[in-house]
This record gives C-alpha cells, sequence and structure tokens, in this order.
C-alpha cells in the first residue's frame, strides 16, 4: 500500500488552492490591484523587512524554477526585489508606495501564461513556509495577487 506523506497532502492542498483562489479572483477582478482595507496583512507578513526577506526568497526560487527561471533572469535583481517588497507593502495596507508600472504595461512582453503565474505563486507559497508565515496569512496576500492575474497573464 502507497501512502500519501503529509507533506504531498499538503502540497497537493495547496495546488488545489492556487487554482481556486486564481478562479475566484478572476471572476471580480479589475484592471486594477485589490488592496487590504487595513494594515492586519503587512503586520502578519512581518511589516517590511518580513516582506522583503519573503521576495528576496521567491526571487531566489524563480531564479531556479525550470517551468520560469528563463522569464526572470534577464532582469535587474535588486531593482526588482525593490519594487516587488514595495508593492507587496502598498497592497498588504503598509505605509510603502510602489512606484512601478501597472501590471499590464509591466508584463505584456513577457508571454506569461497561466501555468507560469501559477508556479510563481508556488513558489511565493514556498518562500512564505520558510519564513513560518500561517497559511491563512499566505492565502490572504495570494488572493490580493491573484486578482492581478488578468494583467499578468498575457498569453
Amino acid at each position: 500500500m502507497h501512502r500519501i506523506s503529509s507533506f504531498t497532502r499538503l502540497r497537493g492542498m495547496r495546488s488545489a488552492c492556487v487554482g481556486l483562489l486564481v478562479a475566484g479572483f478572476l471572476a471580480v477582478a479589475s484592471s486594477h490591484a485589490a488592496k487590504a482595507d487595513d494594515d492586519s496583512l503587512y503586520r502578519a507578513l512581518g511589516e517590511k523587512d518580513g516582506i522583503a526577506k519573503i521576495v528576496s526568497i521567491s526571487v531566489d526560487k524563480w531564479l531556479v524554477d525550470e517551468r520560469i527561471k528563463d522569464d526572470v533572469d534577464n532582469i535587474n535583481l535588486d531593482r526588482f526585489r525593490s519594487r516587488l517588497t514595495d508593492q507587496f507593502c502598498e497592497i498588504t495596507g503598509g505605509p510603502c508606495h510602489y512606484p512601478g508600472r501597472d501590471m499590464y504595461a509591466a508584463h505584456k512582453g513577457l508571454h506569461l501564461n497561466t501555468a507560469k503565474f501559477n508556479a510563481l505563486t508556488e513558489d511565493l507559497y514556498d518562500a512564505m513556509d520558510e519564513v513560518g508565515v500561517p497559511f491563512d496569512v499566505q492565502n490572504r496576500l495570494v488572493a490580493l495577487l491573484a486578482a492581478m492575474q488578468r494583467d499578468v497573464v498575457t498569453q
């Protein structure tokens, strides 16, 4: 008899959750990024330092993930990490300001598809696991990001 490990089961549940979140929020997504109503998510993620750590680990994972590494290998990584940290900080209710382009303009030439968007999300979940972010907090962040899929996925 083959037994499924707790880790494998959790990973499967996470993949299903990613798909459901993306589908659910696409139904109500607008062209503007969603934003938290208060700063509780920002604080739950460890404020700006915690978010910067999550972003740094995520970017490191994206650089080695065979599914997406070619999409992030030709960018200014310091600038990218900084902008992504500011964006996550702002949308989670923190005091930061994201100075970058809107999501459509930033991604239109990258030809990202849903599978790549999901790979980015899975790696983000793994990064949040590494720093000990509770699963419900992870889902709150991913829900905000899922609303951007329509502008990020261009293929």
